[in-house]
């Protein structure tokens, strides 16, 4: 009996620096996709994953101080903080006490303590002894919290968000004594003018500036705040908005808006450099096939704002998220000549569709090749295959070989929902329905040609070899949510689209796509058609959300009334033959 094991995850979920983490005794970083979570090995390009069995969305993590385990966090309802042994990729504990989400979780450096941050309204901050299964500590919080750090020594952690800079002290002696959690000591830090800022990360210190703690706001200051919890000092980082924010003995490191991410000195805070920026927003994947072609930039160009950092000493990597959902590894022994050690490019909202690319010599695609659409309005060709595709090896991305831009218009190709917040919370009035996208696509069955539908009503059709876009109709007054070339067997080459506009459009693909039959028996939106060939006839299937499931007869029809320029031609029609009343999303 076979079984189905995950291979490889092509995505990010990670939304800010709560989402990345990165292990410095096995080089591993570890990143959400889904209820997954990736571990990759930058160097060799290698996933492993641990699977989250209650099928929920991860939304936090972090490694313990010595890698062997991962703490994640979640989102739904009565969420759970897993702890997972790294090498059997296996949960060792389950802590359940949040109601609606976790927004943030972290280790303490002696591994003994795991804190946890509720979603706004869950305000609950937990401190667990983890392999007790216990609370030992836990307080309210009322301001909406974004990160979470402890102190090197684990004396004490600070959290941080919106005009929100607190410090929670760990009482050893009276939280082993108390057989029920005891009251968190806090202290809110001493923000003076910046008190009404939004502290989007917080990172205590380490080394010589163990006693200092440093937080940045999205307004684009980098903070430091004493011993005392007062704001001793802050630079500004010159940049519209800043995001995520890492410390180590040796530098500050944070992200900002344009791709930009800036080094500083723990000491002083004085700036080091600006590090490269990833790709543009819109670049040709497959023409960057020399690492040059990545640092030439254009003075027009919009570059992706980088959300989450982290940084491996023991390596002097950099691993950043960009807010495309594309994932950067940096080397930065040094500064003035920093390079690339793996980058890896994804789609930038929900997937919608899927197609593999039939085995057909002559299209000059490859087996293991498959195509991808999604809200970001793109369609994305990939491999499996680490060698033996058509298409030249670019140095962005092992896996992607080409992405099919639909318009020059760049706003759907970031997650503007992270732009607002970066926390995985959503706010009122942010859904994915506000963009446009690629709802659906399907190959022909010679490999020649890529039909797409949008959310528009808008269908195209590109020559697959070239990328070129060969038809583009306004087909239907509601979105796509179906195609489907006939098969070969069936002797017809036609071209279905069915719509939430209830109407189902027969083309004709040898014909340039011209309008062969409109079919309008469905009262509501039709979400799958396929075509069929039995008894020698050729029969086309439907469903739709109206509960009715169709079957119709396609034939060939002589018309020796038509004008002389198409007298005697064959053209094609359907005719509908019963229908059943089930209840049917696809067929």
């Amino acid at each position: 009996q076979g079984t189905v094991t995950l291979e490889r995850v092509l995505g990010i979920t990670a939304s800010g620096n709560s989402g990345l983490a990165c292990d410095p005794h096995s080089g591993l970083v570890a990143y959400p996709a889904g209820c997954v979570v990736v571990l990759l090995n930058p160097k060799k390009n290698r996933q492993h994953h641990i699977l989250n069995t209650s099928r929920k969305t991860i939304t936090a993590l972090s490694f313990s101080s010595d890698g062997k385990y991962l703490v994640t966090g979640e989102s739904g309802h009565l969420p759970a903080v897993r702890v997972w042994e790294v090498c059997e990729f296996r949960q060792v504990a389950e802590l359940q006490e949040h109601k609606y989400g976790v927004s943030c979780v972290a280790f303490s450096p002696n591994s003994k303590y795991i804190v946890s941050v509720g979603y706004q309204h869950d305000m609950m901050v937990h401190v667990w002894a983890w392999k007790k299964n216990t609370i030992i500590a836990a307080n309210k919080v009322s301001s909406k919290v974004t990160a979470v750090s402890f102190s090197e020594d684990s004396s004490y952690f600070v959290t941080a968000g919106n005009r929100h800079v607190k410090f929670w002290y760990l009482d050893h002696s009276k939280s082993i004594e108390a057989s029920a959690p005891v009251p968190l000591l806090g202290r809110s830090g001493l923000l003076g003018e910046l008190r009404n800022n939004l502290f989007c990360d917080v990172a205590c210190g380490r080394g010589s500036k163990a006693e200092s703690t440093f937080c940045i706001t999205t307004s684009g200051l980098l903070c430091e705040f004493n011993p005392k919890r007062m704001l001793d000092k802050w630079v500004d980082l010159r940049t519209s908005v800043a995001r995520a924010l890492c410390v180590s003995e040796e530098l500050i490191f944070c992200g900002c808006a344009d791709g930009m991410v800036r080094a500083f000195s723990p000491a002083d805070l004085g700036f080091i450099c600006t590090l490269p920026r990833p790709h543009h927003l819109g670049t040709d994947v497959s023409s960057i096939t020399q690492a040059s072609h990545l640092f030439s930039n254009k003075m027009s160009a919009r570059y992706p704002d980088s959300v989450a950092v982290t940084y491996d000493p023991a390596s002097h990597w950099l691993s950043c998220v960009y807010n495309d959902h594309s994932l950067y590894v940096w080397d930065v022994r040094d500064l003035h000549r920093v390079g690339k050690v793996h980058s890896a490019l994804y789609h930038a909202a929900c997937v919608w569709d899927l197609q593999m690319v039939p085995e057909v010599p002559e299209s000059g695609l490859s087996s293991g090749e498959f195509l991808s659409c999604s809200a970001d309005n793109t369609v994305r060709l990939w491999s499996t295959e680490r060698q033996g595709h058509t298409h030249p090896q670019n140095v962005l991305s092992k896996d992607l070989l080409k992405v099919l831009y639909m318009d020059e218009n760049t706003a759907g190709l970031v997650e503007t929902e992270g732009s607002v917040s970066v926390s995985t919370e959503k706010t009122d009035g942010q859904t994915a329905e506000t963009r446009t996208g690629i709802r659906t696509i399907c190959v022909s069955p010679d490999g020649k040609h890529l039909a797409s539908g949008d959310r528009n009503g808008m269908l195209r059709v590109h020559d697959l070899s070239s990328m070129t876009e060969i038809q583009k109709v306004e087909a239907h007054d509601s979105e796509i949510l179906c195609l489907e070339y006939s098969k070969p067997e069936t002797g017809l080459k036609l071209l279905a689209t069915a719509s939430r506009d209830r109407l189902i459009h027969v083309l004709d693909a040898e014909k340039d796509y011209g309008l062969v039959q409109t079919l309008d028996e469905h009262s509501s939106s039709i979400t799958a058609v396929r075509f069929a060939a039995n008894d020698n006839k050729v029969r086309m299937i439907s469903c739709g959300a109206d509960k009715s499931i169709y079957f119709r007869t396609a034939h060939r029809v002589r018309h020796s009334t038509l004008s002389q320029a198409t007298q005697g031609k064959e053209h094609v029609r359907v005719s509908r033959c019963n229908y059943g009343r089930p209840t049917f999303a696809s067929l």
